[in-house]
């Protein structure tokens, strides 16, 4: 009885020294993660993001890279994501004209050819 008694004070010690390591001495902390590790919430967040700075500048080349950051889909695919997510969580008419704004334009983006190397 006494060495189980042992055993499960170590192990209720251990436990206890391991949640306070991981908990409150050494905290997981998330630094420079990519756009394509966030929920769906906030993916939709930055894609409407993009949509609001693509409205400010018209740069549709510099918003299709930032779209690819959220990983191979294609990047109207990815609008349409967001578009239903905002329709789905009854987003302001604003962002959903935005993000429709954006949709409309990557589906009539023909990219810019890249200039071969020598």
């Amino acid at each position: 009885m006494t060495r189980l008694r042992v055993a499960f004070i170590g192990l209720v010690v251990g436990i206890g020294a391991g949640l306070l390591y991981g908990w409150v001495i050494r905290p997981l902390s998330y630094i420079d993660t990519a756009p394509d590790s966030l929920r769906a919430d906030f993916q939709t967040d930055y894609v409407l993001m993009v949509a609001e700075v693509y409205g400010a500048d018209g740069e549709l080349d510099l918003a299709v890279r930032r779209l690819a950051s959220l990983g191979p889909t294609p990047p109207d695919q990815i609008v349409v994501s967001a578009l239903e997510y905002a329709l789905k969580n009854d987003f302001g008419p604003g962002d959903l004209a935005l993000l429709n704004q954006v949709l409309l334009d990557l589906r009539t983006f023909l990219p810019t050819p890249e200039i071969p190397g020598p």
